[in-house]
């Protein structure tokens, strides 16, 4: 019965993993309807500064901020990177490293320098590896995170574009579509990319406005709240991704130790079977000797 108590044995350390990853299934559940709501309530904001900048922008101010500027050429390329502090979510943070990866190395063919802003620890342990140039990080944001523990770290990009150090700055985060699909996206926010909506109001609309203290004072102000509304919509996205992946994942791993706890206890019925069929085919061959 040895083969039947070492199988035994299995069954009760499948099992008792299996009850882990069914509670985590049901934290992350949790926990992923509270994300859920603070990306729905910081999505009209972000999307309202969003629609206010893009009119700022097509409307011809007497100042031009230095984030409204495009540069003529593109040799050195920012990258703002958010991915998750924990893991056992699945491939989340793999698929968005993936196509960060494929990108980097397409500037890097058209030699353009890259500088990285890495937001999770995730982000930092496999970019570091990497020995890429990380210039700012943080990390351990927790499940709510703060925008001001995220204004230090997006303002030394802030002011490398402004400076003139980086030329283009990307945000690199999971979409979140829904439960199922998280989507790695990465989005130029830094000169302000062309809409095609605002470009076609500004054919039939033109906009003036007029700036209280000074236009300098007004844009720097309000571009500076618009790219923290960004990434701060961002990170959020990327919770409600991250704990998606995460209940996807427990769930299918309680569902593989449910199949092997059913595979164990038929091997475990067939080494018992046999084990008596063993004991009862000794018993009758020595009473027949006797």
């Amino acid at each position: 019965m040895s083969g039947a108590k070492e199988i035994r044995t299995q069954i009760k350390s499948v099992g008792n993993t299996q009850k882990i990853t069914t509670a985590m299934e049901m934290v992350a559940a949790s926990k992923m309807r509270g994300a859920q709501q603070r990306m729905q309530a910081a999505l009209p904001y972000a999307e309202k500064m969003r629609q206010v900048i893009g009119h700022l922008a097509k409307a011809n101010p007497e100042y031009e901020h230095p984030f409204l500027q495009r540069r003529e050429e593109v040799n050195n390329v920012g990258y703002i990177i958010v991915a998750s502090d924990r893991g056992l979510c699945g491939g989340l943070n793999n698929n968005l490293f993936r196509a960060i990866i494929k990108d980097m190395r397409d500037q890097e063919h058209a030699g353009r320098s890259l500088q990285l802003c890495t937001v999770g620890s995730k982000s930092i342990q496999f970019f570091s590896r990497l020995g890429a140039p990380i210039v700012a990080e943080v990390s351990q944001l927790g499940d709510i995170p703060r925008l001001q523990d995220l204004i230090g770290t997006v303002k030394v990009m802030m002011d490398q574009f402004a400076e003139g150090k980086l030329d283009r700055i990307t945000i690199c985060y999971n979409r979140f579509v829904n439960t199922m699909t998280q989507q790695p996206t990465l989005e130029q926010i830094l000169p302000l990319p062309e809409s095609e909506e605002i470009e076609l109001q500004k054919r039939t609309h033109t906009w003036d406005y007029i700036y209280e203290p000074s236009a300098e004072a007004a844009l720097g102000l309000l571009l500076e709240r618009y790219l923290e509304s960004l990434v701060y919509q961002a990170v959020v996205e990327n919770i409600a991704c991250e704990q998606a992946a995460r209940m996807v994942a427990m769930k299918s791993a309680s569902d593989n130790a449910g199949k092997l706890i059913d595979d164990l206890n038929l091997a475990y019925n067939k080494a018992r079977q046999a084990a008596i069929t063993t004991e009862l085919s000794e018993i009758v061959a020595g009473a027949e000797a006797v």
